[in-house]
Formats: C-alpha cells, sequence, structure tokens
C-alpha cells in the first residue's frame, strides 16, 4: 500500500497537498464560527450529488416533468427521500449563505484586502436563489408555473432591456415547453458551473489571505486538523441531521397538481422570496423589483469601501441587522395576512385536494399520452365541483362554500345542496325554521309560501314526530350511494303513511293533494316521484320550469339544459357530484 501511495505521490504530489490543508494555521485557534464556509461546502457537494441521481429520472418536456416526478416520488424506492434532501438541503444552503456573510460583515472580513472574495461570496449568493428559481418550475406543478409566471412578469419592470430579457427566459411569449428546457439548462447546467466556478475561486482567495481575526487573539493557533475539523464535522453533521428530519416529517418535497394555465393559481414565492412579495403590496412594481434590489446589490458591492472607517464598519453591520429585521417582519406579515385571508386558504386546500385527487388518478388509472394536465381536466369530480362553483354558487353553496372550500361574497339566495336529498337533508327541509332559513328556501319567494305558512308552521307534535318517517320515504327514491334503501315492506308501510287521509295538516290537506309519488296523478307542486334521484334531478337541472316541477311558480332557477346553459354531459357531471358524497363530507 505504501508502495502504491508513494507511486501516486511522485506523481500527484499529493501528500504535499494534503498536508498542506489539513495543517494550515488556525489563528485564534479553532471557533464555531468558523463552520459556515464548510457547511456550505457540504450542502454544495450534497446538491450536486443528488441533484445528479434526480436528473437520472427527470424528463424535461412540458408532456413529461410532472410525470416524471410523480414516478419517482410514488414508484422508485425511495425516491421521496432523495427528493426531499435535494429540496431542504436547497434551502438550508440559502440560510448558510445568509449566516456566512453576517458573519464575514460582523468580523470585518470584507475589508480590504479581501474585497474580491466578499463580492464572490454575494455572487454566490446570487446564483443561488437563481438556482432555487429555476428549480421551482421544474415538477411542473401549479404552485411551480404559477409562482414562476409571477417572478419573470417582474422581468418586464426592468426600462428598455425588460421585456427582451423576459421574453428570452421564457422562450417567447407564453409558457411552455420552451420555458421549462430553458429553466431545466439553466439549473441543471448554466449556474451549478458558474457556482463551482465561483467556489473554487472564493477558495483561492481565501487560501491566499488566510482566516481574519481579530486582535487580541483570543486563543493560541492551532491547526486546522484535527481541532476545525472536528466542528467542521459536527456543523456539516447538525446539518444534515436538520434536512433529514424534514425530509421525514413532511415525507419529501411536496407535488402540486399538474401544471394548467386554464386554472390560475393564486401563488406564492417559497418563504425565502415572501419579503420581496410582501413589498410589492407596497410599493410600485418598479420600485420593488428593480430600484430597491438594485441599490442593495450597490451597497453590498461598496461596503469594503464604507467599511474603511469604524463608523462606516458599524453602518455596515446595523444595515445588515436592518435588513433581515426588514425582511424576517415582511415574511412574518406575508405569512399572516396569508392566514388570515378565508379565499387563500380554500386555494391552498383545494390546491392540496387536486394534488391527492391527481396522485390517486395516476396511481389508480394511469398517466394519460395527453400528459397529466388531462388528469384533472377530464375527472368527473373535478369537473362537478368547478361547475357547481362556476354555475350554480351565486344562488346555492354547498356546505356553505362554492363547491370548492371557497367563501362566497354575494348573500346566499337558494338551498344549500350538500347531502341533498339524503335523510338528515329531508328531515331539516321539513321543518319550519331549517325550511326558511338560509340553508334552504330562506333567499327565495317559497320562504312566504303555502308549503311554509299553511303546512310548516302548522305540525302539531304528533305531526312532527312522522315527519322522519316521511324524509326516509322521499330520500329512498333518491338511491344515493352512500345511504341505504329501504325494504318493499318498510316503502309500502311509508307510502301508506303519506297517501294517509288521517294525516292531514291545519288547512285539511294531506301531502298527496299537492305532491305527487309513485302514481299516475298530477300535483299542483312538485312530482316527488324519485325525488333526488340521478333522472330527476337531471330533469329538473334541465328545466325547472316544467309542469313536472315548479311550473311557473319557477323562482330565478335557469332552465340550464331547455336554454343551453349548459351541456348534457355536464349536467350529468353536476348531478353525479352532488350525489356522491354526504353533506359531512
Amino acid at each position: 500500500m505504501k508502495a502504491l501511495m508513494d507511486w501516486i505521490d511522485d506523481r500527484s504530489g499529493i501528500r504535499s497537498l494534503v498536508k498542506e490543508a489539513l495543517y494550515e494555521k488556525v489563528p485564534g485557534g479553532a471557533r464555531w464560527r468558523y463552520v459556515w464556509g464548510s457547511c456550505l461546502t457540504f450542502v454544495f457537494f450534497t446538491q450536486v450529488v443528488t441533484g445528479t441521481l434526480l436528473w437520472m429520472f427527470y424528463s424535461p418536456s412540458t408532456q413529461t416533468a410532472w410525470e416524471s416526478v410523480y414516478y419517482l416520488e410514488y414508484h422508485v424506492a425511495g425516491g421521496w427521500f432523495l427528493r426531499g434532501v435535494h429540496h431542504y438541503m436547497a434551502q438550508a444552503m440559502i440560510v448558510l449563505l445568509v449566516l456566512h456573510l453576517m458573519q464575514v460583515v460582523i468580523d470585518g472580513a470584507y475589508k480590504a484586502p479581501r474585497e474580491l472574495n466578499f463580492w464572490f461570496g454575494i455572487m454566490m449568493l446570487g446564483v443561488t436563489l437563481a438556482l432555487s428559481l429555476t428549480g421551482y418550475l421544474l415538477p411542473w406543478d401549479q404552485k411551480g408555473y404559477w409562482a414562476t409566471a409571477v417572478a419573470t412578469n417582474l422581468m418586464a419592470e426592468v426600462p428598455i432591456i425588460g421585456p427582451a430579457i423576459q421574453k428570452i427566459v421564457v422562450g417567447g411569449v407564453e409558457y411552455g415547453h420552451h420555458t421549462l428546457t430553458r429553466f431545466f439548462a439553466l439549473h441543471a447546467g448554466v449556474l451549478p458551473a458558474s457556482l463551482v466556478g465561483l467556489v473554487v475561486v472564493h477558495i483561492y482567495l481565501f487560501r491566499k489571505h488566510g482566516i481574519h481575526v481579530k486582535e487580541p487573539r483570543p486563543k493560541r493557533d492551532s491547526y486546522f486538523w484535527p481541532d476545525q475539523v472536528l466542528k467542521d464535522g459536527v456543523a456539516c453533521l447538525a446539518v444534515l441531521l436538520a434536512v433529514v428530519t424534514l425530509t421525514i416529517y413532511f415525507h419529501g418535497a411536496p407535488l402540486g397538481p399538474p401544471a394548467d394555465p386554464s386554472n390560475e393559481f393564486p401563488a406564492r414565492p417559497e418563504w425565502y422570496f415572501l419579503f420581496l412579495f410582501q413589498l410589492l403590496k407596497y410599493v410600485p412594481a418598479f420600485w420593488g423589483a428593480v430600484i430597491i434590489p438594485a441599490f442593495l446589490v450597490l451597497w453590498m458591492f461598496l461596503q469594503p469601501f464604507i467599511g474603511k472607517t469604524k463608523a462606516g464598519h458599524n453602518f455596515n453591520v446595523g444595515f445588515w441587522w436592518t435588513l433581515i429585521a426588514g425582511s424576517v417582519a415582511l415574511t412574518a406579515l406575508a405569512i399572516s395576512e396569508d392566514q388570515a385571508n378565508l379565499k387563500h386558504g380554500a386555494a391552498i386546500e383545494e390546491a392540496n385536494w387536486q394534488a391527492e385527487r391527481g396522485v390517486k388518478i395516476a396511481t389508480n388509472d394511469g398517466i394519460p399520452t395527453a400528459g397529466a394536465v388531462s388528469l384533472l381536466r377530464k375527472d368527473p369530480e373535478n369537473l362537478g365541483r368547478r361547475l357547481f362553483a362556476s354555475h350554480c354558487s351565486s344562488c346555492h353553496r354547498y356546505n356553505g362554500h362554492d363547491g370548492r372550500g371557497y367563501p362566497v361574497d354575494d348573500p346566499q339566495s337558494a338551498a344549500d345542496l350538500a347531502g341533498f336529498a339524503s335523510v338528515e337533508w329531508i328531515t331539516e327541509l321539513l321543518d319550519h325554521d331549517h325550511y326558511t332559513s338560509a340553508k334552504y328556501f330562506g333567499g327565495t319567494e317559497f320562504k312566504d309560501g303555502t308549503m311554509a305558512r299553511k303546512v310548516l308552521a302548522k305540525y302539531t307534535e304528533e305531526e312532527k314526530k312522522l315527519l322522519p318517517e316521511i324524509a326516509r320515504l322521499l330520500a329512498n327514491g333518491a338511491e344515493l350511494p352512500y345511504e341505504s334503501a329501504l325494504d318493499e315492506e318498510k316503502k309500502e308501510e311509508l307510502l301508506g303513511l303519506f297517501y294517509n287521509d288521517d294525516f292531514k295538516f291545519e288547512d285539511g290537506r294531506a301531502c298527496i293533494e299537492c305532491h305527487d309519488i309513485d302514481s299516475e296523478e298530477e300535483g299542483y307542486a312538485p312530482d316527488l316521484t324519485g325525488y333526488g334521484s340521478r333522472e330527476w334531478l337531471i330533469a329538473f337541472i334541465e328545466n325547472p320550469e316544467d309542469s313536472r316541477f315548479y311550473g311557473k311558480k319557477n323562482d330565478r332557477m335557469p332552465c340550464y339544459g331547455r336554454d343551453s346553459k349548459l351541456k348534457s354531459e355536464e349536467i350529468e357531471i353536476v348531478v353525479d357530484w352532488l350525489r356522491s358524497k354526504p353533506s359531512n363530507f
């Protein structure tokens, strides 16, 4: 073995290189504040390794990007862990870079003759942020797509050359395949190569000038090995443990629903860009995206000259603390506002639902050749929610929202249809207080109609006890998939109650005198035969003015089928969606 090492050393001089690296003097002794550089080197190496492995599974096209990430996440052993480590290590790198720069500024290690090295550190921070931004788009999910659209739109704010830069980055006037391939080329090729070059020069300049230490030195000088190496190793291990913990806790990195340009998403940038997102709420886009960032970059590069005096150095340190405090405050404010924003919260819940739904469909049925975007575009469950939200929620509600979880600004003026025609829903409908409430007919003309005034308001206590039985009979006709059907004997018993002349109300009329159920006769109130069934509900939505339903007494309900407001298949999708779940789903 010694002979082999001698042979290698004779041709490479490796022993002298290792000795020079390990036995470099550390002025003032090993210290924990010197670990940031080694941690960053470790993190960058980890990113290169995990990124290369991810590259082996990734397919950079709008047709296959989401699919390849989905495959890695759910079908490759340990794929979720690999992707999670890469995701959280990237965020750790940004934190470590900021800490490293702060330590350099506080110690005054940015002053002559170390100006160049400080500037290279600033450039590394910029490249790292660019890596994060370009990597954000690669899964080609909703969050990445729309967040990138917002970020690249800000490029157009740069005077004269802004629109041209945006067009080059996007690959045209629309986001699509060329946007993805350009971001992938930047993320996997150009930016990592640039960072490697910056790191090499940074380390060279660091070795040239050595560690900056304040006088008098706190301890005697020591060597890099073993004292500082031990501290660096412990710090790197702590970073790795933190990243692994986050990866396991969140089960990897998030994967949203496939990117769909037709389905806008209220995207937010990653937490380290939230301060800029919040700032843009208070200042014009040109100032927030161009002037202020340009001023900060200029100030960073001028710090070595500003800090030549003690007052200038104190100003630099104070400005850094102010900048960090301001960024933290803006970030906290952005998070707080989002948490208080019901619509944003609903949008996040909807995106999470779509993500879970997309994964479920892909797992059960596979991904069609049209691409992952068609998973949700053709999904009846997703279409039902969206059709209800766009065509029904201006009057109706579904569990108090628009069907997708979004609150509705307009006041509710028709019934809440969650659990429509179920035993629970009909039982409440037959109660006067519920019937006249906003949940049912409180926002319609029927609130003061015959049913409310002369029937529901006049029940005796004995009659009220029979109403759940009537509700069971009517709900049986709906044949809802989540409720059990009545046996024939029980159905006949309840039909007898419905037709029973002894079961009359204050004005002497029984149910059958107005409504029809399972007979050839016609009443002048809606026909309850098959009430809430698929056929009944389709016919009702198509034409509520039919004599079978409201007739001329229809109160604002559009005739979606008769007037061609919805296609037949769209009505069927809404009906199937309404009937698929109980109200407490």
